[in-house]
């Protein structure tokens, strides 16, 4: 069927509206539900595993050092999907269960963890020494030094990479529908297998997707604003 004659067929379009509007909310509700709540439970958790990976790897501990280099050389040279499909269905043949949830939210924290340890990393690193010293002047301990004065200066060069991280990790959600995780994608999925109109659903889904990115980058961008007058 060509694209003129679809639009001159009353019924398919009929159709195409009815389904668009009965799968919008429950695709919206996924996302809400599920794919933004799994983002952010993932991100949160693998920001705390990122920040001691990253302290890890400067610490000049050589065993702490090796240990988390191995985790990120494991974690960015392996596929997310595949790392998701190891801890859901590989470690039940080992008598580890895992629902699908939690699975999703590991698998998801310990990629961010791994990604963003080097975000964090750099950030630390790019602290110069002086700021240390000032500390150390003071009386300050390595750990006050670090929490009182390194990380927050940190937290501010961090943030914008780490925000493009969450981004991306909103729309990796949707990889954990092969887990079978009632997310958005799944539920496109479900609705695409009973009306089997996939270019209406997933075209709505990606549309979703868009609008979610879309608010994120506005945040974004108003947060990195306001963090530059601090500069």
């Amino acid at each position: 069927m060509s694209l003129s004659n679809f639009f001159d067929n009353p019924e398919r379009l009929d159709r195409w509206i009815s389904i668009a509007q009965s799968s919008f909310l429950p695709l919206v509700k996924g996302a809400l539900l599920y794919s933004i709540t799994l983002a952010i439970a993932s991100f949160f958790i693998g920001l705390i595993i990122a920040v001691f990976t990253a302290l890890a790897r400067i610490s000049g501990i050589k065993v702490l050092s090796a240990i988390a280099r191995i985790y990120v050389s494991i974690v960015r040279g392996t596929p997310l999907l595949v790392q998701l499909f190891i801890i859901f269905f590989g470690l039940p043949s080992i008598g580890i269960m895992i629902d699908p949830i939690p699975s999703a939210i590991i698998g998801f924290s310990l990629s961010v963890g791994a990604y963003s340890s080097e975000i964090v990393r750099a950030a630390i690193l790019s602290i110069p020494k002086g700021q240390w010293e000032a500390a150390y002047s003071i009386g300050m301990s390595y750990r006050q030094a670090l929490q009182r004065v390194v990380l927050p200066q940190a937290a501010r060069v961090s943030i914008p990479p780490l925000s493009n991280s969450f981004i991306s990790l909103v729309k990796d959600t949707s990889l954990a529908a092969a887990i079978l995780v009632p997310e958005m994608f799944r539920k496109a999925q479900e609705i695409v297998a009973s009306t089997y109109e996939p270019l209406l659903v997933y075209s709505e889904a990606a549309l979703i997707y868009w609008v979610i990115c879309f608010v994120l980058s506005i945040i974004q961008d108003r947060l990195e604003n306001r963090l530059d007058r601090y500069v």
